[in-house]
């Protein structure tokens, strides 16, 4: 069987899970949809395009995890919530997800809601929840983001790793060796990897953006501080 990206191929997990989890991504990404519009404007659209180019780059990067079919890439959940948040973020990684699946042949297209779920939905979804607890305890500083980004990817990541394992519970057809909690623990502590990388590099592009034009970080227009005390801005000059 084909070695892919963290996307599961055709075969890993049987028909009905992967129907019920297409049916699942797409009611979440039509509320995604939704929601989105409210938030796009001359600004926003753009960046979203740079970054599902800049998440399509990065998800080009493969770390094999298992020999059954099943490896691990950086996902780009956290740093698409972080810079245009997590109602586009998702839409941007789920688009991604479709050209790789349809035009390149990573991932099943019988798994592409399996592959959403765990990509675009639950590391966009837990990247961004940890934002907006983060960026409301920790100073607006450059390290202060740069912690925030950091950890909301590394925990995206080993979130979306775990969607896997769910998924392969519910309905798995391939023996991946191993009984599902050595399978769960291999597939942590690759991604456990992978999620430091995935951090450094969501926390650097985040922080360079921040300095240079603060107002394109979605998160940070959106989430205002817990105090009333005014921010230490994260460029040059005050917000």
């Amino acid at each position: 069987m084909e070695t892919l990206a963290m996307h599961i191929s055709n075969g890993i997990i049987d028909g009905p899970v992967a129907a019920i989890f297409a049916v699942l991504a797409l009611a979440v990404l039509t509320f995604c949809v939704l929601r989105g519009r409210r938030d796009l404007d001359d600004r926003l659209a753009p960046m979203a395009g740079l970054v599902a180019a800049f998440i399509f780059a990065v998800q080009m990067l493969n770390f094999p995890i298992v020999t059954a079919g099943v490896s691990g890439h950086l996902l780009g959940g956290a740093l698409a919530a972080l810079l245009v948040g997590p109602w586009v973020g998702a839409l941007c990684v789920a688009v991604v997800l479709v050209v790789q699946a349809l035009v390149f042949g990573d991932g099943g297209v019988a798994m592409l809601g399996l592959n959403i779920t765990n990509m675009a939905v639950l590391g966009t979804a837990v990247g961004y929840l940890l934002v907006a607890l983060l960026l409301r305890v920790l100073p607006r500083t450059s390290g202060g983001l740069a912690v925030t980004a950091f950890v909301s990817a590394l925990v995206s990541v080993l979130v979306a790793s775990q969607g896997f394992v769910l998924e392969y519970w519910l309905g798995g057809t391939t023996n991946l060796g191993g009984n599902l909690t050595g399978l769960a623990g291999t597939v942590a502590g690759f991604h456990l990897l992978i999620g430091i990388g995935e951090g450094l590099i969501t926390a650097t592009t985040v922080v360079t953006v921040a300095k240079v034009r603060p107002d394109l970080v979605y998160a940070l227009r959106a989430l205002k501080p817990a105090t009333p005390a005014p921010a230490v801005p994260v460029a040059g000059g005050a917000r």
